[in-house]
């Protein structure tokens, strides 16, 4: 299993899903895991400190965890299955370790807000061909338009 964190978000407008990249950290690998308008702007939104006057799905869920004093311990992108990516939560509450199953955009968006730690399951490395992570900023320009023309189905081996 190897730490991770939000590389980057993209939203390809033309389909009206976005693209969230982790970055191995340590390493050199990204992840690309494509994602529905609403997960994506919940990330974007905290990524980029965005305020509404009302509290979003994913700030509500958040509260709530806070005020029964649960905490998010961390976030794992467990497996690829049918080029659909699985993700639990870990969460602390009362004393006890608690996994739950979740879609990895949600857990990703609840990661941001409280600061948890993002992980990737080593079988996702394999399964799914990670990119090695750009390093000049044309790289980073490069990717991003690469990225834009790729189709869910491109970002996965037979198994």
């Amino acid at each position: 299993m190897k730490k991770a964190r939000v590389y980057s978000i993209i939203l390809i407008p033309q389909l009206g899903q976005y693209i969230v990249t982790l970055e191995e950290i340590g390493g050199i690998r990204l992840i690309p895991i494509w994602i529905g308008p609403s997960e994506g702007m919940a990330i974007s939104a905290k990524l980029n400190s965005q305020v509404f006057q009302r509290p979003m799905t994913h700030d509500l869920i958040s509260d709530m965890l806070g005020k029964v004093k649960a905490k998010i311990k961390k976030v794992t992108i467990t497996d690829v299955k049918d080029n659909t990516f699985y993700a639990s939560m870990t969460l602390s509450f009362n004393k006890k370790i608690i996994e739950i199953d979740s879609r990895p955009s949600d857990a990703i968006a609840l990661a941001v807000r409280v600061n948890a730690a993002i992980f990737i399951d080593d079988a996702v490395f394999k399964k799914c061909p990670s990119i090695q992570k750009p390093i000049t900023e044309q790289e980073i320009t490069d990717f991003k338009k690469h990225l834009e023309n790729l189709k869910p189905e491109d970002f996965f081996k037979k198994v």
